[in-house]
């Protein structure tokens, strides 16, 4: 009878430390915060932005090429005069559960032609940083122009990176509605991931970008 109390009672402790018996192993586990996205680029204020629009605290982890990878493009495009080249995003945000997921990604651009602003597109708003700024509730962009020793050339003639933010869905009514909201969640997620590249790249006055993102559109 001895024998049999201390067995079971050596049961029961095993099973508590390994978290009551696998009933726990969900709670034990790290959660994948919205802070934590794209290499701890987001900011407290992007943090809320990105679960306000995806409507969720939890992510997924999602394995993309980062910000180290990133800026090494952008560098070795500049080298090359390539702007033409593409890579894979840097940064992929993915809800636990949710129909919608955020794509962002960096490249070079050619010059002005590429800018939005003049083309007849009443669904896109426009916001004041960098070279431009403007989103609905499918893209944003970010235009921005960087001086930096470590990007070949741009001493005298600053180089021309856009960052983009892609709302991916299996639907369009899937995505987020395009209201004022929506809108200035994207520009500030955008902003936040911007502003550690161009810091990350040694850009001059940050490309441009202050330390808060611009919410106020412009007419």
């Amino acid at each position: 009878m001895g024998r049999t109390r201390t067995s079971v009672t050596a049961g029961l402790a095993l099973c508590l430390l390994l978290t009551a018996c696998g009933g726990g192993e969900d709670e034990e586990q790290p959660r994948v915060t919205a802070a934590r996205q794209c290499d701890d680029t987001i900011s407290p204020d992007a943090a809320k932005a990105l679960e306000s629009v995806l409507g969720t605290e939890k992510f997924q982890s999602v394995t993309s090429s980062g910000l180290q990878q990133s800026v090494r493009d952008l560098i070795g495009d500049q080298e090359k005069s390539d702007s033409w080249a593409s890579h894979p995003a840097m940064c992929e945000i993915a809800p636990a559960e949710g129909k919608t997921d955020l794509r962002i990604e960096f490249n070079l651009y050619h010059g002005d032609e590429d800018l939005y602003a003049g083309k007849k597109l009443p669904a896109r708003h426009f916001y004041g940083m960098g070279r431009e700024a403007s989103t609905d509730n499918k893209t944003a962009y970010l235009f921005l122009e960087c001086s930096s020793p470590q990007l070949k050339g741009s001493g005298e003639v600053p180089a021309r990176i856009k960052g983009m933010l892609q709302a991916r869905a299996t639907r369009d009514d899937s995505l987020p509605p395009n209201t004022a909201a929506t809108r200035q969640a994207y520009v500030t997620i955008l902003h936040s991931v911007s502003l550690a590249v161009v810091k990350k790249l040694g850009c001059e006055n940050d490309a441009g970008l202050p330390g808060k993102p611009v919410l106020t559109e412009r007419k």
